[in-house]
């Protein structure tokens, strides 16, 4: 089979490995498409240790939508042509290779596979290229639900990426009134606002100005600011969580579910008397995956739009390094 193996900064390589063989409680998958996570970018563009636990010299990859190929005597409820999500964070059957599933290879194994574990079939409604967006969808989704959204609230969201896109779809989905995203870069933003978001160059416009024309006015410890209750760093990058305690309105809390390595700023004394919350969001869980498929079953947001670029699994590499220009594409796919 074709496969990509990591191996350090700026070095894949591509090859061939032996199909894999399903044991009698085994499945074998045959990847249909692979999305490109924003760590895998990182790994390439800056070698082990930047991104998801990738070994050197290991396959990778872990957004992907497959086909069942092969099936093992034992297993139940899953066919030779059914269409399904490997779930990452069991598919391999150890968590911490969410990163290494497989995803830039032609065929996985999971082992003991079953059905709405390792696996999740996915519905007709739900077209495989769109598809290959459940697992980044799921950490928006995981986001979002973090920030205890309650009906007819407002959020902003940093970062106009899959995640950030993710998040800002499923707030909106959990009875969100208005959310707008943030980003310093016009192409993903145009993106974000064809599906409906309000949205703010944040790195051009003042963004407590635009916040406060868009939601009207509140009070922080502060004084006056934006009625925003939800915040979503989806961006990572350096000032959010201070714009965040600067603007904040009394009783908003933040969500941060970009990856970012190293400490961030925390001005505890001004967290205590805005009485703001800081709350962390990683992965996904079960409840994630079955409310991503139900918002692509919904058909109410375009989503398959913000795949801006399609490559051949032969192309990988270049493929990863246009993921990384946040001014070109948005949302970039391998398609075997």
């Amino acid at each position: 089979m074709r496969a990509a193996l990591y191996n350090g900064k700026k070095s894949i390589e591509m090859t061939e490995l032996p199909t894999p063989e399903a044991g009698e409680n085994d499945i074998v998958v045959k990847n249909i498409y692979a999305s490109i996570c924003g760590t895998d970018v990182a790994v390439y563009e800056h070698g082990p240790g930047t991104g998801h636990r990738i070994t050197v010299g290991s396959e990778f990859g872990h957004e992907m939508v497959s086909e069942v190929f092969q099936v093992g005597k034992n297993v139940k409820n899953i066919k030779v042509g059914d269409r399904v999500y490997p779930y990452p964070r069991l598919a391999k059957g150890d968590s911490k290779r969410a990163g290494t599933t497989g995803g830039f290879s032609e065929y996985v194994l999971i082992p003991n596979a079953e059905l709405g574990k390792g696996v999740y079939a996915v519905p007709d409604e739900i077209p495989s290229k769109e598809a290959s967006l459940i697992e980044p969808f799921t950490v928006g989704c995981r986001a979002a639900r973090r920030s205890f959204p309650q009906q007819g609230e407002n959020a902003i969201v940093f970062g106009a990426g899959t995640i950030g896109i993710a998040a800002a779809i499923a707030l909106k989905y959990f009875g969100c009134h208005k959310v707008m995203i943030c980003d310093h870069s016009d192409f993903r933003l145009n993106k974000a606002k064809e599906l409906g978001f309000e949205i703010c160059n944040n790195g051009k416009e003042d963004i407590k100005a635009k916040a406060q024309k868009i939601f009207g006015g509140a009070i922080s410890a502060l004084g006056e600011t934006c009625d925003v209750d939800i915040y979503i760093d989806a961006a990572g990058a350096d000032g959010i969580i201070e714009t965040y305690q600067s603007m904040g309105k009394v009783d908003s809390r933040m969500v941060v579910v970009a990856v970012k390595a190293g400490l961030r700023p925390i001005d505890v004394l001004a967290m205590t008397y805005g009485q703001h919350a800081i709350i962390g969001s990683g992965g996904y869980f079960p409840e994630d995956v079955r409310d991503v498929m139900a918002i692509m079953q919904s058909r109410k947001w375009d989503i398959e739009s913000i795949i801006t670029d399609a490559y051949p699994w032969e192309q990988l590499p270049q493929a990863i390094e246009k993921a990384s220009k946040v001014n070109e594409t948005l949302n970039v796919i391998i398609k075997y």
